[in-house]
């Protein structure tokens, strides 16, 4: 498969699957279930993330088992690295719906490659053109101009930084730090999609058990799924939209580097949305007409005029 077909293929694959990933995760995370006012609401994020990460685990097994070839030769300490900021990355992003809504959190994740690429180069020394800076930046403002909703409502409300626009902060610096070691990984040793997934969830399934341990969220979260054993069916389905759309994701990041992978999963939602308007035939704002004229000028030269410099 040429080199653009693979990348078209993965862009592909991580939108629908993190389409269903997104619409299931704030199901499980805003709903609330039981009946009456016993109705109890959703607030087990390391038991989330733990369901999630077994399922990524098995994926991946499988993967290197039938789909894999070169033996992994990456040093475990990379892995253990990219888990502990792959993971507190998660958690800090999941968490932050607790006092955040949908929309606002993933507006807030939309200028994901800024930190991917200011950390790839200050750790991992990568090198980028000067005008590559300008296209990432013009993608990230389009799609933030997009997404933007200016209504009444939000005018009218004084809303100051809270512990949820605090823990997308913490979160989006734990996503550079991820790239840059997924950078070293992929430049130093040529690690495949499948080993990275492995065992970045294997390392991560560590944490956490420790973590439900610690805090006893893990009984807690029995004792819930056992009076609503509904929430099994939307974890299951919820982890299985993230295997898959995590063997796209390793898959991009082995084979193109974080920062791309990042562009396409900063730019899913604007295509989700833009396809949405097209179909519906929406009428789209001043705002947004500009937001969707610079992410395709971004995209467009990023992919003749951005490509990363070779190391001497």
């Amino acid at each position: 498969m040429g080199v653009n077909k693979k990348l078209i293929v993965c862009a592909i694959g991580i939108f629908v699957c993190y389409f269903y990933y997104g619409i299931l995760q704030e199901k499980i995370t805003k709903g609330k279930y039981g009946e009456g006012e016993e109705r109890e609401k959703f607030v087990y994020t390391l038991s989330l993330v733990f369901v999630q990460c077994i399922v990524n685990v098995l994926a991946a097994y499988l993967g290197t088992k039938y789909m894999q070839k070169k033996v992994d030769a990456t040093p475990t300490k990379y892995y253990i690295a990219c888990s502990l900021t792959y993971l507190g990355a998660m958690l800090a992003s999941n968490h932050a719906l607790q006092h955040v809504s949908y929309p606002t959190q993933v507006l807030g994740k939309t200028i994901k490659p800024i930190p991917v690429m200011i950390l790839g180069v200050l750790i991992a020394r990568k090198r980028y053109p000067l005008v590559k800076y300008l296209f990432v930046l013009m993608i990230v403002l389009g799609v933030a101009l997009f997404m933007y909703k200016d209504d009444k409502a939000a005018k009218s409300d004084k809303h100051e930084i809270g512990i949820g626009e605090f823990l997308l902060l913490v979160s989006l610096t734990l996503d550079g730090l991820t790239g840059a070691s997924q950078d070293k990984m992929r430049s130093e040793y040529s690690t495949q999609g499948y080993s990275m997934m492995f065992f970045v969830n294997l390392f991560s399934i560590l944490w956490l058990f420790i973590g439900l341990i610690v805090t006893g969220e893990g009984l807690l979260f029995l004792s819930f799924s056992t009076r609503f054993p509904v929430v099994w069916f939307n974890l299951l389905s919820f982890s299985l939209a993230s295997a898959l759309g995590q063997i796209f994701i390793f898959t991009t990041v082995t084979t193109f580097g974080p920062l791309t992978c990042s562009i396409v999963t900063t730019t899913r939602k604007f295509f989700t949305i833009l396809t949405s308007v097209l179909i519906f035939q929406n009428p789209m704002g001043g705002k947004q007409w500009i937001g969707t004229v610079l992410v395709f000028i971004g995209l467009g030269f990023d992919s003749v005029y951005g490509k990363e410099k070779k190391k001497k």
